[in-house]
Order: C-alpha cells, then sequence, then structure tokens
C-alpha cells in the first residue's frame, strides 16, 4: 500500500534522455501559449509538469504526443522525432487524457483488447499483456465487469491500463485522480511508483501538490506558456531560500539551549517562541541529534520535536503569485 508520508528523494538511474523538448513554441492568434519551453525526462523518472490553469500544461502535452504540431521547437521520445503526421515515435508514447477514452457496455478486459488491437499488439501477447496490466491497475478480480459498474476511480484504473498495454518508454498522465476517491487514488499513485520502478518514464500533471512532492522526482513549473522553474523539490526550495523549521518543546533553561543551539552547523537562527526553541536549519535530518544531545548536556528535558519542511505549494506561490489548484 501506498504510504501517504512517502516520498521519492533520489533520481533515477541515469541514461539518455527518454523525452526530449527543445524551444517549443506554440501560438494561437496573437497569443502565444508555449512560449520556448525546454526540458527532459529520464529513464524511469518521474517528472511533474505543474502550473495554474491557462498556463500552457495541455498545450505542451499535445505537442508532445504529437496531437498538435508546433510552431517552432522539436521533440523527441526515445530517440524519434516526434512527427504529428508520422507514427514513428509515438509508439514509444502511451497517452492516458483527463477524460475517460473507454466503452462503457464493454468489460475492463474487452476495453484493454479493444485498444491493444488498435495499437497492433499480436494477440498472443495481448493476452498477455492484459493480465499484467490488470495486475498493475489493480482490477484483475473486477476484470470481467462492465465499465458503466465501476466507479469512477476504477474507471481512471482502466484508463491508465489502456496506455500501457503497449509498453510505452513515456506516459504521459494528465490529471489521473481527478474526482477519485482516497482508495483509488492511493491505488492509481502505487501503480506509478511501481511503474517508475520498473524503469517506466512519467509525465505527471495534476492539481494535488502532495501528489508531486511524493511523486516527482523532479518538477517544472509552467506559468504563461514559460517554464519559470525546474528541479529536484529540495533544489526548488533552496532557490528560494526557504529553511526547515524544528520546534523543541521541554522544560528547563531555553534561552541558554537556544543560545548554543544557533551555533551548531546548519542552525541559521534560534529564538525562543511561545515556551519552546524554534530553529530555522538547512537540513532538519542532521541537526535533530545534536540538538537533543545539547539538550541533554544543558539539562534541558526535551519533551517533543516538531519538524516542518518548506514544501512545494509555498515555491509555486512565490513563483507564480497563484495557487496551484487556482
Amino acid at each position: 500500500m501506498f504510504v501517504a508520508t512517502e516520498r521519492i528523494t533520489t533520481l533515477p538511474r541515469v541514461g539518455d534522455p527518454v523525452l526530449r523538448c527543445t524551444g517549443l513554441v506554440k501560438r494561437y492568434g496573437e497569443r502565444t501559449v508555449v512560449d520556448g519551453i525546454s526540458f527532459e525526462i529520464g529513464p524511469g523518472e518521474t517528472y511533474g509538469l505543474l502550473g495554474p490553469n491557462g498556463a500552457g500544461k495541455t498545450t505542451t502535452i499535445s505537442i508532445i504526443a504529437g496531437l498538435t504540431a508546433a510552431e517552432a521547437g522539436e521533440v523527441t521520445v526515445a530517440g524519434e522525432k516526434v512527427d504529428p503526421a508520422g507514427t514513428s515515435a509515438k509508439r514509444a508514447i502511451g497517452l492516458v487524457p483527463q477524460d475517460l477514452a473507454l466503452y462503457p457496455d464493454l468489460t475492463a478486459r474487452e476495453n484493454l483488447a479493444f485498444f491493444g488491437r488498435l495499437q497492433g499488439l499480436d494477440r498472443r501477447v495481448l493476452a498477455r499483456r492484459i493480465d499484467e496490466v490488470l495486475e498493475v491497475i489493480g482490477l484483475a478480480d473486477r476484470a470481467d465487469e462492465r465499465i458503466d459498474r465501476y466507479s469512477g476511480g476504477m474507471k481512471r484504473r482502466c484508463n491508465i491500463g489502456a496506455g500501457l498495454l503497449h509498453e510505452p518508454r513515456l506516459l504521459i498522465l494528465d490529471e489521473p485522480t481527478v474526482g477519485v476517491d482516497p482508495q483509488s487514488r492511493n491505488a492509481i499513485l502505487e501503480s506509478i511508483v511501481t511503474l517508475g520502478g520498473q524503469g517506466m518514464s512519467v509525465l505527471y500533471t495534476t492539481h494535488y501538490m502532495e501528489e508531486a512532492e511524493r511523486l516527482c522526482h523532479r518538477v517544472g513549473i509552467i506559468d504563461e506558456g514559460h517554464l519559470i522553474a525546474e528541479g529536484t523539490r529540495r533544489e526548488l526550495v533552496e532557490r528560494l531560500g526557504e529553511r526547515t523549521r524544528v520546534r523543541v518543546e521541554g522544560s528547563g533553561d531555553l534561552a541558554v539551549l537556544a543560545t548554543h543551539a544557533e551555533a551548531l552547523p546548519d542552525v541559521a537562527e534560534a529564538t525562543v517562541q511561545h515556551g519552546a526553541v524554534e530553529l530555522l536549519v538547512s537540513d532538519g535530518g542532521r541537526v535533530l541529534v545534536p540538538v537533543v544531545e545539547l539538550a541533554d548536556r544543558l539539562g534541558v528535558e526535551v519533551t517533543s520535536v516538531e519538524v516542518t519542511e518548506p514544501d512545494l505549494e509555498a515555491v509555486f506561490l512565490h513563483l507564480t503569485g497563484k495557487a496551484l489548484r487556482d
């Protein structure tokens, strides 16, 4: 089961980019909706593309998937140039749109069989892949029920399955958890973690910042057609100079503890506020043990320690002036 507090903290293995976007530009009339966007996604990497409504995310995804032609720039997937008129690069892409693309009067298995045949899969290969995909999306025990009897979350999981059948190198997921129940949401997130572990690259858009923080190795923030920031969660937070807050509650001379704690490495500031020592630190994990040991030497009995890390929401709000779900 996907644990809500888990966060991906390490980048996957290094290799040639599965997706490379260079200088993408798209205009509608006099309005430029995508303006010089460039980024890459490596093997097994989950990359979050975040932006407020109207930022250019949907158009960027359409260009990457070969549904819309860019006026400038280039997209390659698995080394092949994406061309709206061609099919070669598209074979390496699995696109899961926000809107459901399923036949409600067919079962999950029948839907997957239909889409697998459209993708040109051999009958024996398709039968194997359907079973494998049903396991990944957690619908093996409901595979022979009609889609119109599924919950909204189950439909979305089947929608993802249709994009996985041909084993794409790049899976594009556009808002895959919108409107689903918590159980299905966890199942979807768990599946994405599994796919990344198997080496599939994922381009992920969401209006839920906590999903981006948990799932994505790197995040790109797009606003008004520009990619205005990119990096790991830690890199983006450090770029703004945000620091982790550590609150130490206890009994004893807290002022003395604050004075000595401020001299510790990684501690930028230490003050006494509301009956506790408040620390601003660069790395909460490194500072906890030294602070507790210092308190013990100074005769301060620590009763609780609370760590509050800066998050992507603060970064996003600072860069765009908007909340992600605006």
